[in-house]
């Protein structure tokens, strides 16, 4: 059979921000609503190499038998000074039915979209509506990502931007102002981006949490996207535990997040600090934000059903559309 391979511009293509919002939407109602399999992920972490070599298997259940993901993914920080995306690998998707490859697909440009769109989920359940000031912290893909993404879903009046250093925030500002036709002001500290803020991006390589409670104002609401091993965190230990914290999946963040583990073991929270998966809210089992002054924060990690939910839309778009490269295998 013929097997569909895209490369990083291709996925691009084909997965604009705005549909891939609406697709992840899905997805993760699909995972609060019992039809997905996902296993934790698994890493591979050799002594003296240079990155990590990450797998996420997920399953989704459906009337043609199903489809079967696995993003294999490496992730090599040091990889922003070069210019290039710390995540370099493929997402696969395999019949349900038959277990046959489908395609192989460019894991860099999905794991930015869909992360950044699974954010525009989260702040469109949580922010409240009449926010647009947003701090976004860290320069790179995801932030600039994140951006776009964000502003689908709120009407953003200001937008700041803290990085590791001025210059990157300016260039940041200077790329992401033309593309978005936005007034995007560079700023020298992350306390001066977040002050005053009601939206709020973190997406750094940090170690340590970049985040400090009293710089956050009532009511903002915050996607601390950058962590997702359990030795890095974004977020101070009173900002998760002032925080209603919303999760991408529960066993992930308990399992998985710097941000929650650390905090966990100070003893300033626990399991039940988690009010809900995004996919609860999304079907309504569990409430969102519930006063105008609550801060709310989204803790992504990023799921499997993300990347295969991602790949199944690609998929159909390209057989639709005869795009990418089609081979016998």
């Amino acid at each position: 059979m013929a097997v569909l391979i895209l490369n990083h511009h291709q996925v691009q293509e084909l997965l604009p921000i705005a549909e891939c919002i609406e697709v992840q939407s899905r997805a993760l109602s699909a995972l609060a609503e019992g039809l997905v399999y996902q296993p934790l992920r698994s890493a591979v972490v050799a002594p003296g190499a240079g990155g990590v070599l990450g797998l996420m298997p997920s399953y989704k259940s459906g009337p043609a038998g199903g489809l079967y993901g696995l993003k294999s993914v490496c992730v090599f920080p040091g990889n922003s000074a070069l210019g290039k995306d710390i995540h370099q690998g493929a997402v696969l998707l395999f019949s349900g039915e038959t277990g046959e490859l489908l395609s192989m697909m460019d894991a860099s440009a999905i794991t930015a979209i869909r992360t950044a769109a699974v954010s525009a989920v989260a702040t469109r359940l949580l922010a409240n509506e009449n926010a647009g000031d947003l701090a976004i912290i860290g320069a790179g893909v995801q932030a600039k990502v994140h951006l776009e993404a964000v502003a689908r879903v709120r009407k953003l009046s200001k937008v700041r931007v803290a990085s590791r250093s001025l210059e990157s925030a300016g260039k940041f500002a200077d790329e992401m102002s033309g593309k978005t036709g936005l007034d995007i002001e560079p700023v020298n500290s992350v306390e001066a981006a977040i002050r005053g803020a009601d939206l709020i991006v973190t997406a750094t390589t940090s170690r340590e949490p970049v985040v400090k409670l009293e710089w956050i104002a009532a009511g903002a609401h915050i996607n601390a996207v950058g962590s997702s091993i359990r030795s890095t965190r974004e977020v101070d230990t009173a900002t998760m535990a002032a925080a209603s914290l919303f999760v991408d999946r529960r066993e992930s963040t308990l399992n998985e997040s710097g941000d929650y583990l650390k905090a966990a073991n100070e003893g300033a929270i626990g399991p039940q600090h988690i009010k809900a998966e995004i996919g609860e809210v999304l079907t309504g089992t569990r409430p969102g934000r519930t006063s105008a002054d609550e801060i709310t924060l989204f803790k992504s990690l990023g799921l499997g059903i993300e990347d295969l939910a991602s790949a199944e839309y690609l998929y159909t778009r390209a057989a639709e559309s005869k795009a990418g490269c089609w081979i016998d295998y």
